[in-house]
């Protein structure tokens, strides 16, 4: 693409808090560049942003949003679709607008549909960016799953404590299965899209559990600084990053400054530095990326 002609285009979520926010100043400070993000309410964005309401709990919303980018895009195609929004509760116990669990709904089954919606419109040669965590991976994060149990992930019977960040663990790992998914598909690599999952590994200074109490954020952080502190001196995992460094990343990857070695998607952040490990045997395996691709696809009514 030639930007002394023309605009390269970015569409965005996640682009108005956290390590996002900090993306889009960079993102969109790059010349000949126009962005479209999705947000809820009153954003707050840089001059030049466009924003186009979008609500990830509504499939409704999502499809949308999708209709009016578009129809912005006239001619125009998306250079860089960034799916970056992403959201953590206390429990698992609130729902979407189509009753699915809340988490898994707008983490997982929005980002699916957006993407599935928008790759039409996306350009040769474009990037697609799904963030995801390295909590997905058993390997890393004890919480993690071991098996995809889709029902109970939409639909979930389990209540009580800690429902909330194991929701949260699953949902990115259904974004990296989905990353993956995409990654297969013939229309993206005879089209020669990049795919590409990014984690930005454990980073202060997030929107997410803002539902949580006062005290139980406060608890979040204690351990934060304590525990995980000591933790990463034998795990770089566990070293906390920022949301500005966190931020930078994104914005390299999205612009395609820093990319994955042949035949892998996945960066991961530790200790503020892009690597490139294996995703967890979960999310490598075939099987169940079909099985998610093909029931989310049922789930929010798309062939």
């Amino acid at each position: 693409m030639d930007h002394t002609t023309s605009k390269r285009l970015v569409v965005m979520t996640g682009g108005t808090a956290g390590l996002g926010a900090h993306a889009l100043q960079r993102i969109a400070a790059q010349p000949h560049t126009r962005v479209i993000v999705g947000a809820r309410g009153t954003a707050t964005v840089p001059p030049g942003v466009e924003v186009i309401p979008l609500d990830l709990a509504s499939l409704d919303s999502v499809r949308a949003f999708a209709d009016t980018v578009t129809f912005q895009l006239g001619e125009d195609r998306i250079d860089v679709l960034v799916l970056n929004a992403g959201m953590q509760t206390s429990t698992n116990e609130a729902r979407s607008a189509e009753g699915y669990e809340l988490t898994f709904a707008v983490n997982h089954l929005a980002h699916y549909l957006l993407a599935r919606l928008l790759m039409p419109y996306m350009a040769d040669h474009g990037r697609l960016v799904i963030t995801t965590s390295e909590t997905h991976d058993p390997d890393v994060t004890p919480i993690a799953p071991k098996a995809l149990d889709l029902q109970e992930l939409s639909l979930p019977a389990k209540k009580g404590f800690g429902t909330g960040i194991r929701a949260y663990s699953a949902s990115k790992l259904c974004n990296l299965l989905t990353a993956q998914s995409f990654a297969t598909l013939d229309e993206v690599f005879v089209r020669r899209i990049s795919v590409i999952a990014f984690s930005p590994g454990l980073t202060g200074g997030t929107s997410l559990g803002r539902d949580s109490s006062r005290a139980r954020r406060a608890f979040v952080t204690l351990l934060m600084r304590t525990v995980f502190r000591l933790v990463g001196l034998f795990r770089p995992e566990y070293v906390m990053g920022t949301a500005e460094r966190s931020g930078e990343v994104l914005a390299q990857v999205a612009l395609g400054d820093v990319t994955p070695p042949p035949g892998r998607i996945y960066i991961s952040l530790v200790k503020g530095q892009p690597t490139f490990p294996d995703p967890s045997k979960l999310a490598q395996s075939r099987d169940a990326q079909d099985r998610l691709w093909r029931e989310s696809a049922a789930m929010v009514d798309i062939d």
